[in-house]
């Protein structure tokens, strides 16, 4: 399972419009869907109910006719009003099981969490599909200093539970085979899948070659007996 975060402050110049912005996001969404990614994770913490709710609905129309699926961070309520695939909830947010109520059917729920103990807990609360779990390697995203938890942390929560979990945090091509080795279910990124440099077809070509090498990291690991 592969998930693109997004961040348009990683998009564009600090200098650039909101207008521009939101082109840009739209440009990334048909590239993350046309390279075939699972789910993209809106995250946007500072924009107002009605931007966050422009968004997700210019998402959705651009991974229309693919299987990508567009999750809402955090705001369960933005979601449900946009129309999105489902919801990404924060490791403090209250329990999935009880926000399941007010879910349609087919709605998706993950939750971020931050060691096995958090992803073994999460899992017996109920109500949700996936976990992230992160931050696995120093990233870009996070402030410095930042602790970032390894492969050993991810391999003890997928031992620990029997959701499906994502790695997130420093996730590059070299390391994809690293966190597959420890039993991930697959990545969630930011920084991957930021290609400010490339437009158009360039970008469709760079964001396609990331997915298509990322699964196969995945599969050869899964596929060797001495990973």
């Amino acid at each position: 399972m592969i998930c693109g975060i997004t961040s348009r402050r990683g998009l564009l110049p600090s200098a650039a419009t909101p207008t521009e912005a939101f082109r840009a996001q739209v440009a990334q969404f048909e590239a993350l869907a046309g390279a075939g990614v699972d789910l993209i994770q809106i995250r946007e913490p500072d924009l107002d109910a009605g931007d966050l709710a422009a968004l997700a609905e210019a998402a959705l129309r651009a991974v229309e006719g693919t299987a990508t699926k567009i999750l809402l961070n955090d705001r369960l309520d933005v979601a449900l009003a946009a129309g999105a695939h489902g919801v990404h909830l924060r490791a403090s947010a209250p329990p999935a099981a009880r926000l399941r109520t007010l879910m349609p059917a087919g709605f998706l729920a993950g939750r971020s969490v931050h060691s096995s103990a958090e992803a073994e807990a999460a899992e017996q609360g109920g109500g949700l599909d996936y976990l992230i779990l992160g931050t696995i390697f120093p990233s870009a995203s996070k402030r410095p200093g930042h602790p970032a938890i390894g492969t050993r942390a991810l391999a003890a929560a997928v031992q620990r539970t029997r959701l499906p979990i994502l790695a997130v945090g420093g996730i590059t091509m070299d390391r994809a085979r690293e966190v597959a080795g420890a039993g991930a279910a697959g990545v969630a990124a930011i920084s991957l899948f930021q290609t400010k440099e490339l437009s158009g077809e360039d970008r469709a070509k760079r964001m396609a070659e990331i997915v298509r090498g990322l699964r196969i990291a995945f599969d050869t690991t899964r596929l060797d007996p001495y990973h």
